[in-house]
C-alpha cells in the first residue's frame, strides 16, 4: 500500500494528473471555499476497495465540486478529503450522486491551510 492512502495510491497509479483531470476541472475564479470531508469508513480500507469510491466521485466531479486529495487515518478510521467547491451543497450533490451510501461528515468550510512552506 502506498504510504499516503489507498486513494492518493490509486491516482498515483493512474498517471500524470493530465491524465486524470477531467477536461472541466474548475479554473481558480469559479472556485471560492476549500472544504473538508471526513468519511467515517472503518479500519478496513485498501487500495482496492477504495478504488471504486475513489473513480465513482472522479467521475462525477463538476465545475462547482472538485474532490482534491484525501488522507486516511487508519487508526481511527476515517478518511480525510479536501474539496474545492462553490457551497457545500454542491459537495453533498456530487455524493449524493455518486456515492450515496459513503457515510459522510461535514463538508466543513475550511478557513485556513497553513503550509510549513508559509514561513520560510
Amino acid at each position: 500500500m502506498h504510504s499516503r492512502g489507498p486513494l492518493c495510491a490509486w491516482a498515483a497509479q493512474s498517471g500524470p494528473a493530465s491524465q486524470i483531470r477531467p477536461a472541466h476541472y474548475p479554473r481558480k475564479e469559479h472556485i471560492v471555499a476549500k472544504f473538508l470531508v471526513v468519511h467515517p469508513v472503518g479500519t478496513q480500507l485498501t487500495l482496492e476497495s477504495g478504488a471504486p469510491i475513489g473513480k465513482a466521485i472522479k467521475a462525477g466531479l463538476t465545475v462547482d465540486a472538485y474532490w482534491t486529495k484525501s488522507n486516511y487515518a487508519r487508526e481511527i478510521g476515517k478518511l480525510y478529503c479536501q474539496w474545492d467547491a462553490k457551497d457545500a451543497a454542491s459537495i453533498l450533490q456530487v455524493l449524493a450522486d455518486t456515492v450515496p451510501d459513503l457515510p459522510t461528515e461535514g463538508p466543513y468550510e475550511l478557513d485556513l491551510i497553513v503550509n510549513s512552506e508559509d514561513f520560510r
